[in-house]
């Protein structure tokens, strides 16, 4: 055979063993996807059936780059006071820090929940969460020192699945609750909102959940 036919054929094996390298890559995304996507659908939404609880937990999320609400952070808060003002608990714990930018997510939150009327002694803050397991072990530990055992979660209703898969590992009786959004959100940010949370719940189900005890 000439050495141009033997070149040949072994161009042809290298690029079989790319093509199979790339296929088992694309086999292994798509796995932790639908992995991340099921775990999603069956994420539990409570463990208790009550519907009065010691304290509203407030999942923090990003000022903007002045210190102001953004929408997002406006709607955890303002469905907060609204389940307040409900009864469901009377007070809450503002969670969040300066994850993103310099401003305390929890500060900034606290202050907006003050500004509709909710006491400042019936808001505590945990301002050093940098991600969602950390505002829930952090909001826990607050909550063991005051006696408290039971919480409804408030978060956005993407947030809430992985929220839930968090949840579920942790000494509390708990239930999540959604924020509707303040605006309606066009199906590409719903879209872009969705893959971004599949990708952090890969994230969780493969890393994360290993390291998530709580040190109380």
């Amino acid at each position: 055979m000439s050495a141009a036919g033997t070149g040949k054929r072994k161009r042809k094996r290298r690029l079989g063993w790319k093509g199979r390298a790339i296929v088992a890559g694309a086999a292994v995304v798509v796995g932790l996807t639908a992995w991340a996507a099921i775990a999603r659908a069956l994420a539990p939404t409570a463990n208790t059936t009550q519907n009065h609880f010691d304290v509203l937990m407030v999942l923090g999320y990003p000022a903007d780059a002045d210190g102001n609400p953004t929408p997002t952070e406006l709607a955890r808060v303002t469905e907060a006071v609204e389940e307040y003002e409900r009864g469901v608990a009377p007070r809450m714990i503002m969670t969040g820090g300066p994850a993103h930018n310099r401003f305390v997510e929890a500060e900034v939150m606290a202050r907006v929940a003050e500004a509709q009327g909710i006491p400042a002694e019936a808001i505590v803050e945990e301002p050093t969460a940098r991600n969602t397991i950390e505002n829930t072990c952090g909001s826990l530990r607050i909550m063991r020192s005051h006696g408290w055992e039971s919480a409804e979660v408030i978060s956005s209703a993407s947030h809430l699945p992985r929220t839930g898969l968090i949840l579920s590992r942790l000494p509390l009786k708990w239930r999540t609750h959604a924020a509707p959004a303040l605006e309606p959100e066009g199906p590409w940010t719903q879209a872009a909102t969705t893959a971004m949370e599949i990708v952090k719940t890969v994230r969780y189900l493969v890393w994360s959940r290993q390291m998530d005890a709580c040190a109380l």
